[in-house]
């Protein structure tokens, strides 16, 4: 098969990262739907479900769509590579914008589930779309117990570069540790489940400016109006912000404090040339 070049290519890896946010949004937001709208919830102290659903749903992502584009599927993750990996300029906003195009589709196919569900839960609990929120937390984020829109600015910026340190050091070519073949999608969806599950009640670990901005533009249309757009405590920018400078945090920090220290790469080719432990000389 020819790879495809040009024009051609560039269609290809847009696509290929709309599909990968349209599924991460798909089965991310179904469980958070699954989590909020039911009584019992099939969550409520099986927390690590969720988490697990995340992380489940970009490591499906990274398979479907990796060799095409590279699955940032994360406008922090394209603009990092941009920065310390080279990713060309003039893609970074093309994927960005196909990243919040597939975010919203994925929205819509979760509305498309379980809007019968969110009507009941509004009218049981008395809630209103528009005045109340009500099952607001199915599409996007919002700060959790205790926590101010500037305090969730900061908590993003830590939880995010905790995720690009993790990816950088994954994906890093001469990392003797990384993960070999074709598991890094595996340990990527693991990092995120683990960031969920230690980090996630804070503001519900946005960690991707798409992941929220397309569903809360769904959202927004779909009824939820001031708190959507700009939201309480005009929090709607905080998980676009905070992500994309926690993402340049992280990959400055594994360029800076990991990679300059990783074996030379005169030792790593002789590691690989030598024979392995117990065989014959």
């Amino acid at each position: 098969m020819t790879k495809p070049s040009g024009w051609r290519a560039l269609r290809g890896e847009m696509i290929s990262e709309a599909v990968a946010m349209f599924i991460i949004i798909s089965f991310g937001c179904s469980v958070a739907a699954m989590y909020t709208l039911y009584d019992p919830s099939p969550y409520q102290q099986a927390y690590w479900g969720v988490c697990i659903a995340w992380g489940l749903s970009v490591t499906i992502a990274i398979y479907v769509t990796g060799a095409v584009s590279g699955t940032h599927a994360n406008p922090a993750v394209t603009l990092a590579l941009a920065v310390y990996r080279g990713f060309p300029w003039k893609k970074v906003p093309l994927y960005m914008i196909a990243q919040v195009i597939g975010a919203f589709l994925g929205a819509a196919v979760v509305y498309l589930l379980f809007s019968p569900v969110i009507d009941h839960y509004n009218s049981v609990q008395h809630l209103t779309r528009a005045g109340d929120g009500g099952a607001a937390g199915v599409f996007f984020t919002h700060p959790g117990l205790a926590i101010t829109p500037m305090r969730a600015l900061i908590n993003e910026i830590i939880l995010t570069a905790f995720l690009l340190l993790g990816i950088f050091a994954i994906t890093e070519e001469w990392n003797t540790m990384a993960p070999m073949a074709n598991s890094g999608a595996l340990i990527i969806g693991l990092l995120v489940a683990l960031i969920g599950s230690s980090m996630g009640y804070l503001e519900a670990w946005a960690i991707n400016p798409a992941r929220d901005f397309g569903p809360r533009v769904f959202a927004y249309l779909m009824g939820w109006n001031t708190q959507a757009f700009p939201s309480p405590g005009n929090y709607w920018w905080i998980p676009i912000v905070g992500p994309l400078i926690g993402g340049l945090v992280g990959g400055g920090a594994y360029q800076v404090l990991i990679r300059p220290y990783l074996p030379p790469k005169t030792d790593r080719v002789q590691q690989q040339a030598e024979p392995t432990t117990g065989a014959p000389n």
